[in-house]
């Protein structure tokens, strides 16, 4: 479905985006807002094939791995259908629409998270706050927004798969050109904090095939299950990963990272409720921090619909 079409249909779409919660009129306005806003920011992503994995080794900018780690070096082809993808992240606006249009509580408000907190901000959640907003939008546009693919969000960061290790608009990060400074970073939120995602802006330029910030303003959850081993036996069309698993995939990296954290084939498995791994810091009532890592933990939905 084109997005002029799914726009003319939005209004019978918006009678049930209440179901779950009130249904008022101020609420029914705001999620018709927010479903054009949303659709209005798609990106449409051709397909074709590319090489996926870390293709340092073969890039002529230095002939070295750009990751450190191993669950990215097994370089494999890949071959994907066309779809759209968000241009921006999930802010706390949007997703505040969400939760009352479902009659949920507002995420994140605890003295410890809010402040990071602010409208224009990616919004913190865990991989099923994450899965829920994309089916949910799907349920109220009639189109098939989801999570990306690991092969999706990284054939799009890299602009179709071009050898480009940072999301942006020539592959390379350079602070206050295409990439917040520490300071911007500090004024984004009441919070004062440098680690803090950064607002979503069109002040920085967006990589070439228009998306913003893709994995550079804290970590992108993905649908794929996690497998250390899985580019090994990766199918080569529209792969979704392991049918299983107990970790699911981040992409990208938190803002406090090193730059190294933030290239475009790096894997980060994590707790899909972002429960530390370690099982010793597995209950929030004994480490508080757990609700700090919300913040850097957000989401961006694709449509899988081809032109």
């Amino acid at each position: 479905m084109k997005p002029a079409i799914a726009l003319l249909a939005l209004s019978a779409f918006t009678l049930t985006a209440c179901t779950s919660g009130k249904a008022t009129p101020d609420n029914q306005q705001a999620v018709e807002a927010l479903l054009k806003r949303t659709q209005e920011h798609l990106v449409y992503v051709r397909g074709g094939s590319f090489e996926m994995g870390d293709f340092g080794p073969k890039d002529p900018r230095g002939y070295l791995p750009w990751s450190f780690k191993q669950d990215d070096k097994h370089l494999h082809k890949v071959t994907l259908d066309g779809y759209y993808i968000m241009d921006r992240q999930v802010s706390y606006a949007d997703y505040d629409t969400y939760t009352e249009a479902t009659d949920q509580a507002k995420i994140n408000t605890d003295n410890r998270s809010s402040d990071t907190r602010a409208p224009n901000v990616p919004a913190g959640v865990d991989w099923y706050q994450a899965r829920d907003y994309c089916q949910w939008l799907a349920e109220q546009s009639g189109r098939p927004f989801a999570l990306p693919t690991e092969a999706q969000w990284e054939y799009a960061a890299r602009s179709r798969g071009q050898m480009m290790p940072y999301a942006t608009d020539d592959g390379i990060l350079r602070k206050g050109k295409n990439y917040p400074t520490r300071e911007e970073r500090r004024q984004a939120t009441s919070g004062n904090s440098p680690y803090a995602p950064y607002t979503i802006a069109k002040k920085y330029p967006p990589n070439p095939l228009g998306i913003h910030q893709m994995g550079l303003n804290g970590y992108e959850w993905v649908s794929d299950w996690y497998s250390e081993d899985y580019y090994k036996h990766s199918p080569e069309q529209n792969p979704t990963g392991p049918k299983s698993g107990t970790l699911k995939v981040r992409r990208g990296g938190a803002t406090g990272e090193s730059f190294l954290g933030m290239v475009t084939v790096i894997r980060t498995p994590y707790n899909p409720d972002l429960t530390e791994i370690l099982p010793k810091h597995s209950d929030v009532e004994i480490d508080p921090t757990r609700k700090q890592r919300y913040s850097m933990s957000t989401a961006r939905c694709v449509v899988n619909e081809t032109k």
